[in-house]
């Protein structure tokens, strides 16, 4: 039906919200009904729908009043036309409100031409939609071989020739009479006239209908009078009055058949021409514009020349004929308080989500790798995030800190070495002093496995590393705390501590203290080692790639056990701090022990409240600090003696004064 083809010209255009003005009568009805059925089914919304007819609306009637208000509230700009015209649907106190209406005509409206010419200011630049003006070139090929002269004894065609193109028939008496019965005047013709010159067969709109019609009559009557056993004959008789009957039962068949797979015998195979009514000074003017193809199922071909349409606005801009505005991409719809589905409001999408087409009334999730953009239309790549060695100017900072305090630490190192011999360096257990000083060293350089895009292997080496080397540390510190002690009892006449002193019992006190955290670490990389980790959820708009520890109770297990042999070194340390300062060097190891214990104890909080590379930044500046407490507090004042105060550093100051 031709309403199909209206409902794709309202898709082109993207018109979705239309009116209907229908004629009072059985077409109006049926063709209303068919149109409201086939705009649902297609999801466009009708604004309003008004029915009127010869003495229906009238300026005094209720109908009238709320046809008007109907209109005049509407934000229509389409409206469309069905079943036949009547004076009313364009009534004087209506017209005002159709001059920014674009009006689409079907074809029983654009061929009457008469009622177009009557309302230019209403029906200028309105679309109709019109039978295909080349619907069948055989049915013209027909026409024109058409002839009296070529079938002398079709007296019907010979009355067509007479009353259609005035042409004599050679018959006086009958001559006279067409000329007096029909008041025309017959003439000679030459034998080159065809019946489509005709002015009642000169237009191609009814060329493709009538074809049809007449195809499908000759095809029933072919049928009808065939001596094949066809099934709409069966159980019929054969007398004249079943006649009339046996041929709509074949008419009704034949359609059927020319239809094929189509949707019942309607003209959805028809082929309609876009046409565009113009008013230029008065004069109407109708321009073809495009076609519509269909197969009447579900293929549709719509082919419009958008530039020779003229539009009633001054930009000759599409009209806009929506509820609602369109929704850009980025927003998708809300439906509103109206009724109509087609009335809605434009809401951003969440956060995390994107539309990217328009009038979108589901917003789409971007993947966990990707983020959508600012204005929320696509999902780009998330922001990758960790403490990059070139990128990141924190990374830049722990590198030249780290740099800093390895370059320290060597230079105390190549102190104590240069003076081993000298009774400071003796005094405080040299080995243990290097073995100390070689761990804060490679202490300082493990921070550079914490920087960088972390992998499955630095993931495995950072907290072993760390944890190996701080244990080794805190070690030797426990070691020369118990060694302070020892060496104090020593002093005393025949003690039994004598047989400590020495080498043996420090470097076996560091070895099986470092030992324990040894195996807790080969358990824990064992168990559930640490790897790479892409966390997508802390923060929606960036990946941060770090390093899971895998086991928590591993990870924790190494801190603890540091953490016990700090807090012994520093319980030791602190009752020993009294002792003779010659000997002495415990209240230099109770400052570095409560310094490296107050550092890890806030890092613990601090850790478990960040996220990112700011979690990792936490960790390293624990490391850098807690190796500095130990650098400082222990080796600075000896260095400051060994470098500035020489003559300090003799044996006989050491018995005279008892100091260090």
């Amino acid at each position: 039906m031709i309403y199909h083809y209206v409902a794709e010209l309202l898709r082109h255009f993207g018109w979705t919200w239309v009116g209907i003005i229908s004629s009072a009568d059985e077409s109006g009805a049926r063709e209303s009904s068919w149109l409201l059925r086939i705009l649902l089914s297609r999801r466009y919304c009708v604004a309003f729908m008004i029915t009127t007819g010869i003495n229906v609306l009238m300026p005094e009637s209720r109908s009238f009043e709320n046809a008007y208000s109907t209109i005049k509230r509407s934000s229509v700009k389409v409206i469309i036309l069905c079943g036949t015209y009547h004076d009313t649907m364009f009534h004087s106190s209506l017209r005002r409100l159709y001059r920014d209406v674009t009006f689409i005509l079907p074809p029983n409206w654009a061929t009457n031409i008469p009622l177009i010419e009557k309302y230019p200011e209403i029906l200028n630049c309105s679309l109709s939609l019109n039978f295909w003006s080349e619907a069948d070139q055989n049915f013209k090929n027909f026409l024109d071989g058409f002839h009296p002269m070529i079938r002398p004894k079709d007296k019907l065609l010979e009355n067509l020739w007479m009353t259609k193109l005035f042409c004599l028939s050679g018959n006086k008496k009958k001559d006279t009479l067409y000329e007096k019965l029909y008041c025309i005047s017959l003439h000679n013709c030459t034998g080159q006239e065809h019946l489509p010159d005709s002015g009642d067969y000169s237009s191609n709109i009814t060329t493709d209908p009538v074809y049809r019609a007449v195809e499908i009559a000759g095809n029933a009557l072919q049928v009808l009078y065939s001596s094949q056993n066809y099934s709409c004959l069966k159980g019929q008789a054969d007398d004249e009055r079943n006649y009339r009957h046996k041929l709509n039962l074949c008419l009704k068949i034949i359609s059927n058949w020319n239809v094929g797979t189509r949707k019942g015998n309607e003209d959805l195979f028809l082929q309609f021409t876009v046409e565009n009514h113009v008013f230029v000074n008065g004069s109407l003017f109708t321009r073809s514009v495009g076609n519509i193809l269909s197969d009447g199922i579900d293929y549709w071909k719509l082919t419009i020349n958008s530039t020779l349409i003229k539009w009633k606005n001054k930009k000759n801009q599409v009209p806009k004929s929506q509820c609602s505005i369109s929704c850009l991409p980025g927003y998708r719809k809300v439906p509103g308080f109206a009724v109509s589905p087609c009335c809605h409001s434009c809401v951003l999408c969440s956060y995390g989500e994107i539309s990217n087409i328009t009038d979108s009334e589901n917003c789409m999730k971007c993947p966990d790798h990707e983020w959508p953009n600012e204005d929320r239309t696509r999902c780009i790549p998330k922001e990758v995030e960790f403490l990059s060695f070139t990128d990141d100017t924190l990374s830049l900072v722990f590198i030249i800190l780290s740099l800093l305090c390895f370059g320290k630490t060597l230079l105390v190192l190549v102190i104590f070495i240069l003076h081993q011999d000298t009774p400071v360096v003796k005094a405080n257990n040299k080995s243990l002093s290097f073995v100390l000083l070689v761990a804060i060293m490679l202490g300082f350089l493990c921070v550079f496995l914490f920087l960088g895009r972390p992998v499955d292997v630095t993931c495995l080496l950072r907290q072993v590393s760390f944890g190996i080397l701080f244990t080794i540390a805190v070690s030797s510190v426990l070691a020369k705390t118990i060694m302070v002690c020892i060496a104090f009892k020593a002093t005393k006449p025949n003690s039994m501590w004598r047989k400590w002193i020495g080498v043996k019992l420090p470097i076996c006190i560091v070895l099986a203290c470092s030992s324990v955290q040894v195996i807790i670490c080969v358990s824990w990389l064992s168990i559930f080692p640490p790897f790479q980790e892409l966390d997508t959820h802390s923060y929606q708009e960036k990946i941060i790639i770090q390093c899971n520890e895998g086991s928590v109770i591993g990870f924790y297990s190494v801190l603890g056990y540091m953490g016990i042999l700090a807090a012994v070194s520093f319980i030791i340390a602190f009752f020993v701090r009294t002792l003779p300062d010659s000997f002495n060097e415990a209240k230099y190891i109770t400052f570095s022990m409560l310094v490296f214990c107050s550092v890890w104890i806030a890092m613990i909080p601090a850790y478990l409240s960040t996220k990112g590379k700011y979690t990792v930044a936490v960790e390293i500046f624990a490391i850098l600090i807690s190796n500095n407490g130990l650098l400082y507090c222990i080796f600075l004042t000896k260095c400051f003696i060994i470098l500035c105060r020489p003559e300090l550093n003799t044996k006989d100051y050491l018995h005279s004064k008892g100091n260090i």
